[in-house]
């Protein structure tokens, strides 16, 4: 963390006028006498307040906290082994990519004609989803945005075989700060129990970095965060959707649902694949509310084969991850979801030993949301310099 804000660069924007519970202010650690700085991230009141009994205490540990996060600390093994489990949660739970570049039309439409029944179903939820969302005008209005919220995440251990597995019951705390610009420019900075992760897009690769990598780990053409997908980006779910079909309905929540599916093409699965890991599928399914037209539930699906040396075989790594979506406000007349919770179930099979399971939860919350930020510059969006 440091504490020079990413949005001091972009200037103050119009926040919602909500309740906020996040920590921006920190004092300044070299010197009592100066002004408070802004924190990179925020820090939710409920991390904050684990870090001592009393205020003074509590900016006392961050300051040490801060001040650790340097290259020579991170060769301890305790904070090493720290720093991987947390970036196993962070780039599976925080900030997941999915497959594929989602086109960002300024008008959504797709013709039916030749469609199938499934397909011009699906085409047509969408039209009502677009709708519900604040129709295409609000939609199209939007060109950059700002998003403060924070997260939890707990999670178990790695079991093995068809045991139960049991979520712990404690959980790590933080939050994150997310920006965007159209079409394929985004950054998105997660602050969770002394780990940090930085993923973005600068238009033309997708990068990720977290504290303890000397450089960002390029993962291909842009693509977009599933987060977007969770009920905050409306135009990209359109986007997303509107090459679905509809393969049938569900009650979720007491709610009637339309399924819509989306799988992932043999050629994109290609591209993403590499020497050393192949994916096999990506699937992608949305459920839209009957009633209201609204996205309540988004679930992804993928298999992924790690090639190995040994004379075991392949290593299979599958992740599925059911996302229900909550607490939709408008915001400049675009009807966003503020929360949510994730459940995610991560297999990993093949290996001469046995297969292991681990599931992992995360609740997040909206704090403030604003649309149309102004001085956002494609150099704030840029991969971070090596260390």
């Amino acid at each position: 963390m440091h504490t020079c804000s990413s949005s001091s660069h972009h200037g103050q924007p119009q926040r919602n006028k909500h309740k906020n519970t996040m920590r921006k202010m920190c004092p300044n650690f070299d010197r009592e006498d100066a002004l408070e700085t802004v924190l990179e991230v925020p820090i939710p009141e409920e991390m904050f307040s684990g870090l001592g009994n009393n205020v003074a205490l509590r900016w006392q540990n961050m300051a040490t906290w801060m001040k650790a996060q340097t290259p020579d600390k991170w060769s301890s093994p305790i904070i090493a082994g720290r720093y991987n489990e947390m970036s196993f949660l962070l780039y599976i739970v925080g900030s997941p990519i999915l497959p594929f570049q989602i086109q960002v039309d300024r008008a959504i439409q797709r013709a039916v004609k030749h469609s199938s029944i499934e397909a011009s179903t699906a085409k047509y939820i969408v039209q009502q989803y677009i709708a519900a969302t604040g129709g295409q005008p609000a939609l199209n209005a939007v060109n950059s945005m700002c998003v403060v919220g924070h997260v939890r995440i707990s999670g178990s251990e790695f079991h093995q075989g068809d045991e139960n597995v049991k979520v712990r019951s404690n959980h790590d705390a933080g939050g994150f700060v997310l920006w965007q610009k159209n079409p394929d420019l985004w950054c998105f900075e997660l602050l969770i129990s002394g780990c940090k992760v930085i993923a973005g897009s600068n238009g033309k690769i997708s990068w990720r970095q977290s504290s303890n990598q000397q450089r960002p780990i390029c993962t291909g053409p842009p693509r977009t965060p599933r987060r977007f997908l969770q009920g905050l980006d409306p135009r990209a779910t359109a986007n997303l959707f509107i090459e679905a079909v509809c393969i049938g309905e569900k009650i979720i929540n007491e709610e009637d649902c339309f399924i819509l599916k989306v799988d992932t093409s043999q050629s994109t699965l290609e591209e993403q694949s590499g020497a050393k890991h192949e994916i096999i599928h990506h699937t992608i399914w949305g459920y839209f509310s009957q009633r209201s037209g609204l996205l309540v539930k988004f679930e992804d699906s993928r298999l992924l084969s790690l090639k190995t040396n040994k004379e075991d075989g392949d290593v299979f790594w599958e992740t599925s991850m059911e996302s229900v979506i909550e607490d939709y406000r408008y915001v400049d007349g675009v009807n966003v979801a503020h929360g949510g919770r994730t459940a995610f179930t991560v297999f990993r099979y093949g290996e001469r030993s046995a297969n292991h399971k681990r599931e992992l939860v995360e609740t997040w919350k909206l704090e403030e949301v604003d649309f149309n930020v102004s001085g956002l510059k494609p150099q704030f969006f840029m991969p971070p310099p090596p260390q």
